[in-house]
């Protein structure tokens, strides 16, 4: 029984010098030289599969219901419920400028704004998708944009007084329908 159990055992050794040696030596190549040296983590590694980066949806082809002449609807999205947006309206309609106007205001943080990106999707009277248009707005940094540094976050006091042009439109807007894609405060 004795030589059965030190069979079994050298045996269980042997295999497992052969595990070992076998995965040592399968990126070398049957070089030695290759096998003596430590593979790199990151080639090694697997890849993690990350999320996409989300992003905007594009706006509705169609608008349904088609929306009344005038009217701004905003899209509900995760930063609507952190938002007012009031004054809403649609101006220039019947002219070659046409934009959406307003004014929103943060009520769930009195921080400063670090980036606010406002969309508008216009619409014809039938419910059509014409163009878009986007309004970008930051309190930190603002020199590049042209504003002026606030003292407090003038979107938490006063609102931001926003305008979104629209851009290539192919027709005469009747309605638009806004969208708040980016929202962060300090």
């Amino acid at each position: 029984m004795r030589h059965l159990t030190r069979g079994g055992t050298a045996v269980a050794l042997a295999v497992a010098a052969l595990v070992l040696t076998a995965g040592c030596d399968s990126g070398s190549g049957g070089d030695p030289a290759a096998a003596k040296t430590a593979p790199d983590p990151a080639a090694t590694a697997s890849a993690v599969a990350l999320p996409a980066p989300r992003s905007a949806p594009e706006p509705a082809a169609t608008l349904t219901p088609a929306a009344r002449a005038g009217e701004v609807r905003v899209e509900p999205g995760p930063f609507t419920d952190r938002v007012t947006i009031t004054g809403l309206k649609l101006t220039g309609a019947s002219s070659t400028a046409p934009a959406v106007t307003g004014k929103l205001k943060i009520t769930t943080d009195v921080s400063h704004v670090l980036a606010l990106e406002l969309r508008a999707a216009y619409y014809d009277s039938a419910g059509r998708l014409l163009g878009t248009g986007e309004f970008e707005y930051q309190e930190e940094g603002e020199d590049a944009h042209g504003h002026a540094v606030h003292e407090g976050s003038e979107a938490a006091t006063g609102g931001i007084a926003f305008t979104v042009p629209a851009k290539k439109l192919t027709g005469t807007p009747a309605a638009a329908v806004l969208s708040v894609p980016v929202l962060v405060n300090e």
